[in-house]
């Protein structure tokens, strides 16, 4: 088997670390409440500094590829029903806090041409799409993809190559709390970034998965460790002191200052 390529291999991974990523476009910084994943919400982290955005991504009836957390349309936008059900005619009518359009992930691509993309595929049918999408922007180089699933992972990984940075899925995930037994399962993992909570239910218990010697660990096979959805400041700062290369948060200017006062600006 080939060794899997480290992280610095992927120019997705180039910047310094450690980075900072708007969750959703950071979705509870005040003027993007109630805008998460919408255009509006993005332009605003971007204006803030941000070059990594992370998204979500479905697939419509249709076969459009739009930026959206959820299944269904009810909880953030004035429309209802399975995205999975809807064309794109009529889930481009729905509005976020009764003005934001849900964008198409090609919008995103476009209106961002400097931003780096964390990208959550959340249905199977998105995975062609996405695929699609990427190759016409010209875009591999600023994505890392992300999944729930294992086997979105393996055939977004299919789909676009080894070029493609990836994050680690959920088996990888769930193994890691057996550190050092789960090391070599790391070693063989394709992903380039551990996205990571602090914990991790499994059954009955809820162990820390990110500790210092983790950190070590993924550091010492070349992958990054991306936390989240971490939103105060002095948690924050533990993690950082700890080596994670980056954290996801919806607090933008919370992270935006935390970085700035351990001197990693996001300019």
């Amino acid at each position: 088997m080939s060794p899997v390529p480290p992280a610095e291999y992927f120019p997705y991974f180039a910047d310094a670390t450690p980075i900072g990523l708007a969750h959703r476009g950071g979705s509870t910084y005040e003027p993007n409440i109630g805008r998460e994943n919408t255009v509006a919400a993005f332009r605003e982290a971007v204006g803030m500094g941000y070059r990594y955005l992370e998204t979500d991504v479905h697939a419509t009836a249709d076969g459009r590829l739009v930026a959206f957390h959820d299944e269904v349309l009810d909880r953030v936008t004035d429309g209802h029903g399975a995205i999975a059900e809807l064309p794109w005619s009529e889930v481009s009518t729905a509005r976020i806090n009764g003005a934001d359009a849900v964008p198409l992930m090609d919008e995103l691509f476009e209106a961002f041409p400097q931003a780096r993309f964390n990208i959550d595929i959340k249905a199977p049918a998105a995975v062609a799409p996405l695929a699609e999408a990427i190759r016409r922007h010209d875009a591999l180089d600023r994505v890392c993809i992300g999944s729930f699933s294992d086997s979105r992972l393996r055939a977004a990984r299919k789909a676009l190559g080894p070029r493609l940075a990836t994050s680690a899925g959920p088996t990888d995930v769930a193994t890691m709390r057996l550190l050092p037994s789960a090391l070599s399962r790391l070693l063989r993992s394709p992903a380039q970034a551990l996205q990571i909570p602090v914990t991790h239910r499994i059954g009955p218990v809820t162990p820390t998965i990110v500790t210092r010697r983790l950190v070590a660990a993924a550091h010492r096979l070349g992958k990054h460790v991306h936390v989240w959805t971490i939103d105060d400041a002095d948690e924050m700062h533990r993690l950082l002191d700890l080596g994670v290369d980056g954290i996801v948060s919806d607090r933008i200017d919370t992270l935006r200052d935390v970085l700035a006062e351990r001197g990693h600006p996001l300019r």
